[in-house]
């Protein structure tokens, strides 16, 4: 598929909606992502990582060109999964959930992932969410399902003639069923309609609010946060490729109704990391852990190599020899970097534009190993290599203490 060019030093991004590739914004002066974050029930694995890693590259692309960047990523600090994991281990959700958030800061700060300017969590944004709901039943585009025991609120999918036209109900069905939707609920005047607010339940979390007591939806959540922390048309929605619906056709669709403009530029999708032939998730347990390898005594920057190995819209399935590969590579770097080497700068130019061609890591770090792997006489080459390395690709070259 032909690319078009990009604006500055802005990477030219495929863009998973219209399926065509698109510069990453055209603000010259400024970038703005918003990342789908974590439920934290759990620990984060590489399929958590390998999105945020990507989410990096573009922060790091972005600063390299000089663009102040905004950067906003949610918490789902209360959702369904994470109430099911503190039932199942005897502890108050509010644990679970802080110490879960506690250890992916961790886990992202050991990988060097720049943080986001802004990070709320959905408990903390209650007021914000519930007015974005209201405002939406004012309009005409929420409503309550008849359900004497549990009258919650949908939004309807039929005010938002993007989403309808987009969809292709009977494969979209099978995805919203799959991925937390009710298609089956009784009252609802569209199967896809999604929850907005859901009613008390016994024994679960609830707060008051003019909607009745109650939480909220999963997709309001990001369409209300993202708008407060950006505004309308910000330039990438990012997140795994699980996300590409329902998740993210829905938040973006009540973006739409309550501001009347875009929700973002372009959507990028992460793609799947397996183990054992199946995707990596929680659901299935099968998982790798950034904070298990990082005990174990793997080098943060050989984890984060091991993601940068694949192109981040690749899907791809982990081994130990990834990590193996990895922190051969970063052994390499390193050596290459306290010695005399070629002139560094048709290396750097050859990582920016590896970046600026849809965010093509495994390219950047191939201009990388042909650098390290040829001799050269110039003595300042490899601490030039060092710092482009760090700013564009987050990898630190200096050894650990």
């Amino acid at each position: 598929m032909p690319r078009v060019p990009g604006v500055g030093r802005r990477p030219v991004v495929f863009d998973t909606v219209g399926g065509v590739y698109v510069p990453a914004g055209t603000d010259p002066r400024r970038g703005r992502v918003y990342a789908c974050g974590i439920t934290p029930y759990d620990a984060t694995h590489l399929g958590h990582a390998f999105t945020y890693v990507t989410v990096d590259l573009l922060n790091r692309a972005w600063r390299d060109a000089g663009l102040d960047v905004d950067y906003a990523q949610n918490v789902t600090d209360v959702d369904d999964p994470l109430l099911e994991r503190a039932d199942a281990l005897g502890i108050d959700w509010r644990t679970l959930a802080a110490d879960g958030v506690a250890l992916f800061r961790a886990d992202m700060e050991a990988l060097r992932v720049l943080p986001p300017r802004s990070y709320p969590g959905v408990v903390e944004s209650l007021g914000l969410i519930v007015g974005r709901i209201a405002e939406l039943a004012a309009s005409g585009a929420a409503y309550q399902v008849d359900d004497p025991d549990f009258p919650d609120w949908y939004y309807a999918i039929q005010t938002d003639p993007v989403l309808l036209a987009a969809c292709d109900t009977d494969a979209a069905l099978a995805l919203f069923a799959q991925r937390g939707g009710d298609p089956g609920r009784p009252g609802k005047r569209h199967r896809l309609d999604p929850l907005l607010w859901r009613m008390a339940r016994p024994g679960e979390p609830a707060w008051d609010a003019p909607l009745g007591r109650g939480r909220p939806g999963w997709h309001i959540q990001c369409a209300a946060l993202a708008v407060d922390a950006l505004g309308s048309a910000f330039d990438v929605q990012a997140g795994g490729v699980d996300l590409a619906f329902p998740h993210h056709p829905m938040s973006a669709a009540q973006a739409r109704t309550l501001t009347g403009e875009p929700f973002a530029q372009a959507s990028i999708h992460v793609g799947l990391v397996g183990l054992a032939g199946e995707k990596m998730s929680k659901s299935r347990g099968n998982l790798i852990f950034v904070s298990r390898l990082r005990a174990d005594g793997v080098d943060p920057m050989a984890i984060r190599l091991a993601l940068l190995a694949h192109h981040y819209r690749s899907e791809w399935e982990y081994t130990d020899a990834c990590i193996d590969e990895a922190t051969a590579r970063l052994a390499a770097w390193r050596a290459a970097a306290g010695r005399p080497g070629r002139p560094a700068a048709p290396v750097v130019e050859a990582m920016r534009a590896a970046l600026a061609d849809d965010l093509d890591a495994p390219a950047a770090l191939a201009a990388v190993d042909a650098w390290a792997s040829a001799g050269g006489a110039d003595p300042d080459a490899g601490a030039a290599i060092a710092r482009a390395v760090d700013a564009l690709l987050g990898v630190a070259l200096n050894a650990p203490a």
